[in-house]
């Protein structure tokens, strides 16, 4: 198995919760996966636990990944650290597949020099995007990480905390609001692919905002994309 390569161009490809088209998603071995091509950066998910940790995850609850009905903000750390889970595309565990911690994968980002883009799971205490950042501060990473969030109050908390801090608010649908709105925050945007076009995507740029975009493992359309000036591509498999 391997990676679909395309002609990116000046676009930043993204792993989408590491490259999971091939390995486990949001596993350390998707992380190392990544690391070892040419993505720009890798993107995981992060939750906080019962027990005020934080762990690298995508869904609210563990049953898709491990087939153990667990909802991770409710349940510690050290319980779901101890579930391998499935392999990818089977519903058999593997002993060293596991829910990585937010020091893991920065650590990966860190060892293999990609830029770490961190979803915000759901919505945060302003004190725990301040605990995220003081453990990135910790591994000396912080001006290499881009946050992501569909809560917008998330990425103002951050900038609160962290002025100049890379922020990208994530949304499934396009409205002509958002130019305007991102440009006072001087956020980014990270937007389901088939909601851009060559227009607004223009229109974005003029107003100083970035674009990325979610989840994209279409060749074609992806190149219709970097012909358009996007700016980064999320993708689970196109390299």
């Amino acid at each position: 198995m391997n990676t679909v390569k395309i002609l990116h161009n000046n676009t930043k490809m993204i792993a989408h919760r590491g490259l999971s088209g091939i390995e486990a998603e949001n596993t350390n071995a998707a992380f190392i996966a990544a690391g070892n091509r040419s993505y720009y950066g890798i993107e995981t998910d992060v939750h906080k636990t019962a027990d005020g940790q934080f762990i690298c995850t995508h869904d609210d609850n563990a049953k898709r990944v491990c087939g153990k009905d667990l909802i991770i903000e409710d349940t510690d750390f050290d319980i779901l650290r101890a579930i391998a889970l499935y392999e990818r595309g089977l519903s058999a565990a593997r002993a060293d597949l596991v829910m990585p911690s937010l020091e893991e994968y920065i650590r990966t980002c860190k060892r293999y020099d990609k830029i770490a883009v961190l979803e915000l799971k759901n919505r945060f205490m302003k004190s725990d995007i301040e605990e995220i950042c003081n453990i990135i501060i910790k591994e000396d990473y912080l001006e290499k990480v881009v946050f992501i969030s569909f809560c917008f109050d998330n990425l103002v908390y951050l900038r609160e905390l962290h002025g100049s801090q890379p922020a990208q608010f994530l949304t499934e649908e396009y409205d002509v609001s958002l130019p305007s709105v991102l440009a006072e925050h001087k956020f980014e945007l990270d937007i389901d692919y088939t909601q851009l076009t060559q227009e607004n995507i223009r229109i974005l740029h003029e107003n100083g905002i970035k674009v990325n975009c979610w989840t994209c493992d279409d060749a074609a359309y992806a190149e219709k994309l970097i012909s358009w000036g996007i700016d980064y591509i999320t993708t689970n498999i196109l390299e």
